[in-house]
């Protein structure tokens, strides 16, 4: 095997699947880059078993056709030392030695029989539905935080997606929270859905360009792909049931609550710095046009109040919630203004960013009560 590229290049395309690398005591094979000529072209693939991703890039030169496995990291770390330079790769294909050229430097190392590296699932007949770039990582971005980490129940250790011929929605809960995005401008021929892992979800957000690159997005019982611009990423898909969320979700909520969003979320790190820090509990006392936030941590004697103005449609009410929650779900909201409604202390609040009609973007933030 024999190819002359460009050391920007190259690092780029490597640090953009670099994420999936994994470090492996059974399977030292999943610490490298594997290397295939694809005609003219080369396919460099990273896995770690559940996801793999691979990327395509195009050599100065491609004399000699083949596939290697390259260790990654003494290879990333050799192309950070150069600027745009251009690098001839060498491979034995008996040894599986490489040898790299650049100006006048040389460099061996030792690389791996491409056998050996984990095979990318085919997708037999597959389910299909075309994204816009901007709507997939928004989605994700949205929803991801709100993941669970109980590996007895893995399906809400990732990202529910759902596609029908109207919209697609995305939603996660941890049993404490549950966030739902919508968007209305994806239309799938047929009604489906998955379960989508947290790491290739966290690939995909630092990888899709935030535009309107169309990314197609193919799904079967087991895996699911998404293939955009030279970049294809293949997925394990968590097998289970997903919650009902929908079913948690209070339709009758009086109480409606507008302010702003930042103005709330100082108010709340600064209240719960003296507030118990295992329950996180903050206080909500909303009368009038004002609301009161307090918190306190008996232990240490600490307490701290402070009161916002606010719009407020509805009767007087005291409601705790997990001021980490809240600002975890805060933080993720983009508008100035967020509605905030509520039915009762002991029933779950909703959080809305506050936008005008022409807003396609649907995206709602559900909390569970803190019980005071």
């Amino acid at each position: 095997m024999k190819f002359i590229i460009s050391s920007t290049n190259l690092l780029k395309s490597l640090q953009t699947i670099s994420g999936v690398v994994t470090t492996s005591n059974t399977l030292p094979i999943l610490e490298y880059f594997l290397f295939k000529t694809k005609e003219n072209d080369l396919e460099i693939t990273a896995s770690d078993q559940e996801t793999t991703m691979s990327i395509t890039v195009t050599p100065i030169m491609m004399e000699d056709g083949g596939a290697i496995a390259i260790p990654s990291k003494i290879l990333l770390d050799t192309l950070k030392t150069y600027h745009d330079t251009p690098l001839t790769f060498l491979t034995d294909p008996s040894t599986f030695a490489v040898e790299i050229i650049a100006d006048n430097a040389k460099f061996k190392l030792s690389g791996q029989d491409p056998q050996d590296f984990p095979e990318i699932p085919e997708l037999i007949n597959p389910a299909t539905v075309t994204v816009n770039g901007e709507i997939l990582v928004r989605g994700i971005s949205k929803t991801i935080f709100a993941t669970g980490t109980d590996e007895l129940r893995p399906e809400m250790t990732g990202v529910l997606f759902e596609f029908t011929e109207d919209k697609a929605t995305l939603a996660a809960t941890d049993a404490h929270k549950i966030i739902r995005y919508r968007h209305p401008d994806v239309h799938s021929s047929e009604t489906m859905s998955f379960i989508m892992p947290k790491k290739p979800l966290n690939q995909l957000k630092n990888t899709v360009p935030s535009d309107e690159t169309p990314v197609l997005i193919e799904y079967n019982l087991k895996n699911a792909r998404y293939t955009f611009n030279n970049v294809v990423l293949t997925s394990t898909l968590i097998e289970g049931k997903f919650p009902n969320y929908e079913a948690v979700i209070p339709r009758d909520n009086p109480n409606i609550l507008i302010i702003d969003r930042i103005a709330l979320m100082t108010s709340i790190r600064r209240v719960s710095l003296f507030g118990n820090q295992s329950t996180h509990l903050i206080r909500f006392r909303i009368s009038g046009q004002m609301i009161s936030l307090s918190a306190e941590d008996y232990d240490f004697q600490n307490e701290a109040s402070e009161v916002l103005s606010c719009a407020y449609d509805g009767e007087d009410i005291e409601i705790g919630f997990n001021s980490k929650f809240l600002l975890e779900m805060l933080s993720n909201i983009d508008t100035p203004n967020i509605r905030i409604e509520t039915s009762a202390p002991n029933r779950a609040g909703v959080i809305f960013p506050e936008t005008d009609e022409n807003e396609v973007e649907d995206l709602l933030m559900l909390i569970m009560p803190v019980m005071i």
